[in-house]
């Protein structure tokens, strides 16, 4: 799990970094604080530990990463913007992968519990 976490780190950092400097170009400010659900997400994982968190954090990250594959698809292929369009065609094939390893995760999660999907 922590190695899964730690590439979620490593990844996401790299294309947020690439999305500021796009946006810097065109005089656009990024949020600097995290939204709303996500400070929720971060209360309830900081008062879990072991397998509870594990579970928690990587159901967590399929349902997130699902809506971000959807939108980043959709954003490469009718994107108004060709340089944005074009970072959402880059980063697709990596939240893809994302994506996948949450699911692996996920089933071996529910597996090792015998809790259900």
């Amino acid at each position: 799990m922590k190695k899964f976490g730690q590439r979620m780190v490593t990844d996401h950092s790299k294309g947020g970094d690439e999305l500021k400097a796009i946006a810097e170009q065109r005089g656009i400010s990024l949020p600097s604080d995290l939204d709303t659900k996500d400070k929720a997400l971060m209360t309830r994982l900081s008062k879990l530990h072991g397998a509870s968190f594990d579970r928690t954090y990587i159901r967590s990250m399929v349902s997130d990463h699902k809506q971000d594959v959807a939108e980043f698809r959709r954003e490469s292929m009718s994107g108004k913007d060709p340089e944005v369009k074009a970072w959402a065609a880059k980063m697709l094939p990596t939240l893809e992968d994302h994506l996948k390893e949450a699911q692996a995760a996920n089933k071996t999660s529910a597996t090792k519990t015998g809790a259900a999907n």
